[in-house]
């Protein structure tokens, strides 16, 4: 009898073992994945990455063209920080609606670093404020410039890739104003 149960009991593993496999195929046939398709899994977590990081960055770049336009000492500064507050405004809204659509979650207020940054730069007033926001600009725009640009380059999405090329000359002006107001505040 014991050799019976030891046969019976392989069998049924075996039996097991091929009806899920069998079930996972199916499953793959309707989904149009392979198994566990790892790089889909993880290019779905880079565009959700990007799209957080893009959220905290707008929310970022808003609350601090805010402060350019209060604390500015130069008009240009002034202007620079009205186009940010605008632009990244726009920007969040049509990230927004992408984000929905592919349903990831964004925050809804800046995330500590950009606090930390606000708070620094809040402290500052004159020159040393224009000074300090616009080299902020400067290299803020240049990250997300080859943030953007990696993206619209490796993103699966279609969606996303196409949002993230489009967006990209928005980003390009705005880091040559920064640059003028840098090179003004010195």
């Amino acid at each position: 009898m014991k050799p019976y149960s030891i046969i019976i009991k392989t069998v049924m593993f075996a039996s097991i073992l091929s009806m899920q496999a069998c079930s996972n195929n199916s499953q793959d046939k309707n989904t149009g994945t392979t198994g566990t398709n790892t790089t889909d899994s993880s290019k779905n977590s880079d565009d959700k990455k990007f799209l957080i990081k893009v959220a905290n960055i707008n929310l970022e770049e808003i609350q601090l063209g805010q402060l350019a336009q209060q604390n500015g000492s130069l008009p240009a500064v002034r202007d620079m920080g009205k186009m940010m507050e605008d632009d990244h405004r726009k920007c969040m809204n049509e990230l927004s609606a992408l984000a929905s659509k592919k349903s990831v979650m964004l925050p809804a207020s800046p995330n500590d670093d950009a606090q930390s940054d606000y708070k620094k730069l809040s402290e500052k007033s004159g020159t040393a404020f224009d000074k300090d926001y616009s080299d902020m600009m400067v290299s803020g725009h240049k990250d997300a410039i080859k943030l953007f640009e990696k993206d619209s380059a490796t993103s699966t999405d279609q969606d996303i890739k196409q949002w993230a090329t489009a967006t990209l000359p928005t980003l390009r002006k705005h880091l040559s104003t920064a640059t003028a107001c840098q090179n003004q505040s010195k």
